[in-house]
């Protein structure tokens, strides 16, 4: 079992910056894929980034340039650093970790861009 919970979500302005965070519990968090989904209102939840255990990253083309991941495996944490931050950021941004058989996710922390 693997307990994933996140923080760093609030309000911020459009521009500004936030940094979310995803510790997580158990010993087998390096052998994981560690991925960054968000759901907005009234719409599917998408993938944001992702990043496996000693692999290059990926993103989404909506947050390219402007969003990086990183893992800190000793930490068991992995982190969304987030800047340039728009409007159509807003969302509940859900920590996800994948394994060959089993994917746990966290309860989601909201984050809100607006003036």
């Amino acid at each position: 079992q693997v307990q994933l919970v996140e923080s760093g979500g609030g309000l911020e302005q459009p521009g500004g910056s936030l940094r979310l965070s995803c510790a997580a519990s158990g010993s087998s968090f390096s052998h994981a894929r560690m991925a960054w989904y968000r759901q907005a209102p009234g719409k599917q939840r998408e993938l944001v980034a992702s990043i496996p255990s000693g692999g290059i990253a990926n993103y989404a083309d909506s947050v390219k340039g402007r969003f990086t991941i990183s893992r800190d495996n000793a930490k068991s944490t992995v982190y969304l650093q987030m800047s340039s931050l728009k409007p159509e950021d807003t969302a509940v941004y859900y920590c996800n970790a994948h394994f060959v058989l089993e994917d746990y996710w966290g309860k989601g922390t909201l984050v809100t861009v607006s003036a």
